[in-house]
């Protein structure tokens, strides 16, 4: 009988373990960082708390990676070579939480929705394993397409500016303001024959703002785009694989020659600090939030049932129904520890399971490694506070790529599909992309509906796909087919 070792479960040399581990902590960097950056900024916290997002973030990146890829007890880890990072599909809903609820009291009610989503998709884990049917290329493909052209918003604003507050396009002008408060201040004198100003009056934003747009800051957010088309057009290889994070770098290092960013911020932070739970609070648990956020929770670990089915493939070890649910289930416990320790939804990332397929290297050992690093990352509050330090334009130029990329991977998705010999997909793609734009073009078409209803309903990547699902059921049935939804997990390579 053989006693050969599984290349998957070898134990590099220790060297070669770091350097290998490191690389696929570069290739997932620049995405794991965005979302607490999204976030944080929509919640309207201070620097000082984005920057512990950030490091929250990395700390649980590498905690729920080194679960997934060494394992922990017969229940969670799929011991594969999987890094984890905070799914982009979470980042719609979640974005919506904040724009109603701002400051640490919807910081509070997203980790609580998180956290029941946990908790629920820890307990869901084996019946999503046999859910794969419902999710075939054409339902899956356009469900990433919407998450990636919801995502090109926050892109767009990181360069030009956000269409509400102080880089909005249009801003009152200041002789009108002067105005208005003059007439409220003699109409509230002892004696005045002014009426009362009504409540609630405004003026209206008329006069351009000289802080949207700035051409400086696009050309920053332009430098930074050329930089990574031209690395990922004429460099090879790990280089070419971190083409996203050389451009925000070069972007930064730009952005500080013009004095647009100072590092005031890295010198206070300091080397070291402890990720603690419940930073802003006891959570806060609402029904529709959490639904809202379990029903995400579906999507993602469909994703990675496909993800973990080609990983196995790859790597040349059957994944069999019980080490789908340990994968799928610590999707789950990511989750909750990351709604625990203030961060957000986890999931496996796919870029970094290309990466196991270009270099060819099957140790599951690896991404232990690169779990080992983000942890020890996560808790050097400087290096969070360097990434909050960069100006949102160098975010936006690398945000247009990383965030295209996800809507390029639904597409490649959907090349696989058969549109010839069935004219229903296409109906299915072109149905679900609607509804899914519908809370991007008209955000407030939902006024007039129960109040309740708005976060299930303000998230077009939700609407498209409930919308994908059910017209896949109704048009093609739920045939078991576990070859396409491999093929289709083949083709992602980005979140």
């Amino acid at each position: 009988m053989s006693t050969a070792i599984h290349p998957v479960d070898e134990v590099l040399p220790s060297g070669k373990l770091a350097a290998l581990g490191l690389q696929h902590v570069l290739v997932m960097y620049a995405g794991a960082v965005a979302v607490p950056l999204i976030i944080g900024r929509a919640l309207k916290l201070s620097p000082e708390q984005v920057a512990m997002l950030i490091s929250a973030d990395l700390f649980v990146c590498g905690l729920v990676t080194l679960i997934q890829s060494w394992g922990m007890t017969q229940w969670f880890g799929i011991r594969l070579p999987v890094m984890m990072g905070v799914t982009f599909a979470a980042v719609a809903p979640m974005v919506s939480m904040a724009n109603s609820n701002p400051g640490e009291a919807g910081a509070q009610m997203i980790f609580g929705a998180i956290i029941g989503a946990g908790i629920i998709s820890i307990v869901i884990a084996p019946i999503v394993s046999r859910l794969l049917r419902f999710f075939p290329p054409v339902v899956t493909g356009t469900i990433i397409a919407v998450i990636g052209i919801s995502l090109m918003r926050i892109g767009i604003n990181w360069i030009f500016g956000n269409p509400v507050g102080p880089t909005a396009p249009s801003v009152v002008s200041p002789e009108h303001k002067q105005w208005l408060e003059a007439a409220a201040a003699a109409a509230s004198a002892p004696g005045s024959m002014l009426p009362p100003v009504p409540k609630d009056l405004a003026l209206l934003p008329k006069m351009p703002n000289p802080k949207y747009a700035e051409l400086t800051g696009v050309g920053i957010a332009a430098l930074v785009l050329a930089s990574i088309l031209l690395i990922s057009k004429f460099a090879r290889g790990f280089i070419a694989n971190i083409s996203v994070l050389l451009g925000i770098i070069i972007g930064g290092v730009v952005a500080t020659g013009m004095g647009l960013m100072n590092f005031d911020k890295v010198a206070k932070a300091s080397w070291f600090g402890i990720v603690t739970p419940f930073s802003f609070g006891l959570p806060t648990f609402d029904p529709v939030l959490i639904l809202t956020m379990t029903l995400v929770m579906i999507v993602v670990m469909i994703e990675s049932t496909g993800m973990f089915l080609a990983l196995g493939e790859m790597t040349d070890r059957k994944v069999d129904q019980p080490a789908l649910a340990r994968g799928l289930r610590t999707d789950g416990l990511g989750t909750l520890i990351g709604g625990i320790f203030n961060t957000f939804p986890y999931t496996s990332f796919s870029q970094n399971v290309g990466l196991v397929a270009v270099t060819g290297v099957r140790s599951r050992f690896v991404c232990v490694a690169g779990g080992l690093i983000l942890v020890a990352l996560g808790v050097v509050p400087k290096m969070a506070a360097l990434v909050e330090s960069l100006p949102t334009v160098v975010l936006g130029g690398a945000g247009l790529v990383m965030f295209g990329m996800v809507a390029a991977t639904g597409i490649r998705i959907l090349a696989g599909v058969d549109f010839k010999n069935n004219r229903f997909n296409s109906l299915i793609v072109a149905i679900s992309i609607g509804i899914g734009m519908i809370p991007l073009i008209a955000p407030n078409f939902k006024q007039w509906m129960p109040h309740n209803l708005h976060p299930l309903i303000e998230s077009g990547i939700l609407l498209s796909s409930l919308a994908a699902v059910l017209l896949n059921l109704y048009f093609n049935g739920a045939a078991a087919d576990d070859s396409a939804a491999i093929e289709a997990a083949k083709q992602s390579d980005s979140h």
